[in-house]
C-alpha cells in the first residue's frame, strides 16, 4: 500500500509540473469526476489492489471515442507487467495486456 501511495503522489507531482496546455486536460478530468462521469482515482486504485495486486507504475486518464478511460500499468509478483484499460465511469476492465518477466 505504501508503494501505491508513492505512485499516487508521484502522479500528482507530475500533473503539477506538466506544461500549461495540460491544465485544460486536468481541469476536464476534475470536472468529469465532480460531475460523476468518472470514478475518483482513489476508488479505482482501491479496487485494483483487491482484484489485481501489484505496484502501480503509471496511471493515465484519457478520453477515447467519447468515453473516459483509465490506463493503469502494474508491476506484479514475479516481474509480470500488467496493463489495464478501465472504463473510468464503472471501473470495468476493457482491455488487459500482460507481459512476463524479462530474463
Amino acid at each position: 500500500m505504501k508503494s501505491l501511495r508513492l505512485s499516487v503522489l508521484w502522479l500528482a507531482a507530475v500533473l503539477a509540473l506538466a506544461p500549461a496546455h495540460a491544465d485544460s486536460d486536468h481541469d476536464r478530468a476534475r470536472a468529469a469526476v465532480q460531475a460523476g462521469q468518472v470514478l475518483p482515482l482513489k476508488t479505482v486504485l482501491e479496487r485494483l489492489e483487491r482484484d489485481h495486486p501489484g505496484q502501480v507504475l503509471e496511471v493515465e486518464l484519457e478520453q477515447e471515442d467519447g468515453r473516459w478511460v483509465y490506463e493503469v500499468r502494474l508491476l506484479q509478483a514475479g516481474g509480470r507487467l500488467l496493463k489495464l484499460e478501465l472504463d473510468a465511469a464503472s471501473g470495468d476492465v476493457l482491455k488487459r495486456r500482460e507481459r512476463g518477466p524479462r530474463h
